[in-house]
């Protein structure tokens, strides 16, 4: 009966590692220097979220950091699991572990994402009192989708997708280890096409090679790039939202709104809503797009773009489709400029160059006696009281005075921008 049960695992499941020894790829994490690694070898874990794209191990870390600290392990799934559950799993790992011991459960939660506000709201004080040490796995950015309150408690750890050498090695550990594949010979002749399929997801690989593997009625199997893309290909979705196109696909929707094509942008739109893609991470994604590319060029492109986002969040599938064309369309249709995010990054360069310099007394605020006694705020001019709202004062540290970090650029409204800097700041934008 095991045997049976056995046969009818994937393969990713099968050959789960169980120490960290057996663990592919994340180095930056459980690797010699890693940094997680000494925190798993004592036992001494935080509450964590494991951020990365599906398939890098995450579900796989959770079980190995319960295993190697001894702890009772819980698990969840967002998906199915509401705040009964959460409760119920908290009143256990009180009876089993806590606050008064060094071996208090670990409640692993898978998705964490999907929970709700609600949801999220109840592990808090489990957490905070330390009767269950979190896990959450995620493939959001955990800003956006783990309440504040939350993630403040956590400590964020970022996973890659598998490089092509970590990929390389999973198959060969599957070769080898493998009860079920070690009965046959299997050579890996040609990879290309296996590992661009897989787009960095180590069980879409598993399962894809699985697949090559079981197709073939013979004892010694050869993989290579024909048979993959015999076999595979045409059943590949036009849009995978959780793999390699995802990200081409997002790629090729932002750069066709940089480069003022609405029929580009719209057509990437559509690949994306007909995959299913998460409204919110398109909206997210022209949010950005409209300060990062547009900017002052347009500044009613952000408004449009945020007032987008937060409709489609209430609304969802399938009217969010036409808001999220309304708004693709205005940002390709849009002037563009990336002038304010040139601007950052100057001046994010000079902040790592010149390091912590100090405010200047006049622009420093003097809430105390003590403080104006020290000359806080003196010698600053009030820019209301002088003509047109303004006169000629300094406002960087005296290391980087005169320095401009902001440079308009060529559209209507910069231009109309970069006449007012001219009449204030003569020796800046002279030119």
């Amino acid at each position: 009966m095991f045997y049976f049960y056995t046969m009818n695992q994937p393969l990713a499941e099968r050959i789960r590692p169980k120490t960290l020894e057996a663990y592919v790829s994340q180095s930056h994490l459980v690797g010699k220097n890693g940094s997680l690694t000494h925190q798993i070898k004592t036992g001494i874990i935080p509450s964590l979220i494991l951020w990365g794209p599906p398939g890098t191990g995450k579900t796989t870390l959770a079980n190995i950091i319960a295993t190697q600290s001894e702890r009772p392990f819980y698990t969840l799934s967002a998906i199915s699991s509401g705040v009964k559950d959460v409760r119920d799993i908290i009143a256990k790992a009180k009876q089993s572990g806590g606050l008064f011991t060094a071996k208090n459960p670990i409640l692993f939660i898978d998705e964490i994402h999907r929970f709700s506000k609600s949801q999220q709201d109840s592990l808090l004080g489990a957490v905070e009192k330390g009767w269950v040490t979190l896990i959450g796995a995620t493939t959001e950015n955990p800003s956006f989708e783990v309440i504040p309150a939350l993630l403040s408690r956590c400590q964020v750890y970022i996973l890659n997708p598998f490089s092509k050498d970590d990929l390389i090695a999973l198959l060969h550990r599957a070769i080898a280890t493998d009860a079920i594949l070690k009965d046959k010979k299997i050579k890996l002749k040609e990879t290309e096409a296996l590992l661009r399929l897989s787009g960095g997801d180590g069980r879409k690989l598993l399962n894809i090679f699985e697949l090559l593997v079981n197709s073939e009625n013979t004892s010694t199997v050869a993989i290579t790039d024909d048979l993959v893309l015999k076999k595979v290909q045409q059943n590949t979705v036009l849009y995978d939202k959780t793999g390699e196109q995802h990200y081409d696909i997002i790629s090729a929707f932002i750069k066709s709104i940089r480069g003022s094509d609405p029929n580009g942008a719209v057509y990437w739109l559509a690949r994306m809503i007909e995959g299913g893609e998460d409204v919110k991470f398109i909206a997210r994604r022209m949010l950005i797009a409209a300060s990062e590319d547009i900017g002052n060029a347009n500044p009613t492109a952000l408004v449009l773009a945020n007032a987008t986002f937060q409709a489609v969040t209430t609304i969802g599938y399938p009217e969010a489709r036409i808001l999220l064309s309304q708004c693709a369309t205005y940002l390709a249709s849009s002037q563009k400029s990336n002038a304010s995010y040139a601007a950052i990054k100057i001046a994010q360069q000079k902040v790592k160059e010149t390091g912590d310099l100090s405010v200047p007394l006049h622009l420093r605020n003097a809430p105390t006696k003590l403080m104006k006694d020290l000359g806080y705020g003196d010698g600053y001019a009030y820019a209301h009281d002088f003509k047109n709202n303004f006169t000629d004062q300094e406002f960087l540290p005296e290391a980087i005075s005169g320095t401009t970090f902001y440079t308009p650029g060529n559209s209507t409204r910069e231009n109309q921008l970069r006449d007012f800097l001219k009449k204030r700041w003569k020796d800046r934008y002279d030119y």
